[in-house]
């Protein structure tokens, strides 16, 4: 029987033995690891990388809508004090001294002895600055009040009376005056009527007749708008 001899048996038997040593194959894994930390790394990197990207987009949108936002905010402000101020007009336009209603009434409240000489109606108005809104140290909004001014108005009267007994026309006319429907509604609820002055009895140079010089104040409720 022939004998087969291998010349290459130790060289193989080598290479098996290299090919088997757990070194070289723990060289291996561990660069099949590192690939794969690397891989993985890469692709949080593109995922950061792309999440960056959508919060910048984000904000930039926020931004835009925040500016929009006080956009529309200060003009809702500005709509907002307009129409508080068309407001104010037209309630001052709606309860103002008509001159024309005034007359009107004094026309319906004469007396022949009592002539009236001179009318004068002033008013008046006190202006109050408004606050702006503000926020506390407790961050609590306290709420601003809008600018106000009140009202004043008082309706002065001279007049002469020249009845028989001077005195007792200015009576009757003051009487008539709170008696009207007109002055009992405009004028307030005491003292709407007062005597201001008296002047002693002297005789008239437009008469000749004796009478007495005297001056009335109406007075009207303050308003504040």
């Amino acid at each position: 029987m022939p004998i087969r001899l291998n010349l290459l048996a130790e060289a193989q038997a080598a290479e098996e033995a290299r090919r088997r040593d757990p070194v070289k194959r723990a060289v291996w894994v561990a660069a099949l690891v590192i690939v794969a930390i690397l891989g993985w790394s890469s692709s949080l990197q593109l995922k950061a990388m792309l999440i960056h990207s959508d919060v910048s987009r984000l904000e930039a949108q926020i931004n835009s809508h925040a500016s929009q936002y006080s956009f529309i905010l200060d003009n809702q402000n500005k709509a907002a004090d307009i129409n508080r101020k068309l407001t104010a007009l037209r309630q001052l336009s709606a309860n103002r001294l008509l001159n024309g209603t005034l007359l009107n009434a004094m026309q319906q409240t004469t007396l022949d002895e009592v002539q009236l000489l001179r009318l004068r109606v002033e008013q008046t108005y006190v202006a109050f600055a408004g606050t702006k809104s503000r926020t506390n140290d407790n961050k609590v909004l306290i709420p601003g009040k809008p600018p106000t001014a009140t009202e004043k108005t008082l309706l002065t009267l001279e007049g002469s009376d020249a009845a028989p007994n001077p005195g007792d026309g200015l009576n009757r006319y003051k009487d008539a005056l709170a008696n009207n429907a007109y002055f009992k509604q405009v004028l307030v609820k005491t003292n709407g009527i007062s005597l201001k002055s008296l002047a002693p009895p002297q005789i008239s140079t437009l008469t000749g007749k004796r009478s007495v010089l005297f001056t009335l104040e109406c007075r009207y409720p303050e308003i504040t708008r």
